[in-house]
């Protein structure tokens, strides 16, 4: 780095990695405060540009991984549900019935612990990417503020 950073640029970066916490305050938070702050000062500073696409990469990054973990239980559930589709409505007896396709779950099959194995795998995930979250969030702070560059593992390049 050529150049010294002055404290209001390190500690804007840091504040842009912090507001990503208005989330549990503000739908969205983590997406609109972030661009908020990078927006105003990226002509301004290098550094500040640098950490506010560092910050909102992360929060995108975060947001699909646990849209597609939560898009993998779907099917789970569709398929482990017992009698799901065998509902006596509008005049249709057996849903599984039509077209010769006999497809029945017991529900002997599939006790609760078993039913339920897909949501506790995507749910555990789920907790660990908050958890991930959180820990890369605060370290992210820490580091920008100490005038150091930070790069959060596992983001994808969407804002480059």
């Amino acid at each position: 780095m050529a150049t010294t950073l002055t404290k209001h640029e390190r500690n804007l970066s840091a504040i842009i990695h912090a507001s990503t916490f208005s989330k549990y305050f503000i739908p969205f938070g983590n997406f609109i405060m972030p661009l908020i702050l990078w927006m105003s000062n990226k002509k301004q500073y290098d550094f500040v540009d640098y950490n506010g696409k560092q910050a909102l990469n992360f929060q995108i990054s975060m947001l699909l991984y646990a849209i597609v973990a939560g898009l993998i239980t779907i099917p789970f559930f569709i398929g482990f549900m017992p009698d799901l589709f065998d509902w006596d409505v509008f005049g249709f007896h057996r849903l599984s019935n039509l077209n010769n396709l006999n497809i029945h779950i017991s529900s002997d099959d599939f006790k609760f612990g078993r039913l339920f194995w897909p949501a506790s795998i995507t749910g555990l995930l789920q907790v660990g990417l908050a958890v991930a979250n959180i820990v890369f969030t605060i370290l992210a702070t820490i580091r920008t503020n100490e005038g150091q560059h930070f790069k959060y593992p596992f983001t994808i390049k969407f804002i480059k």
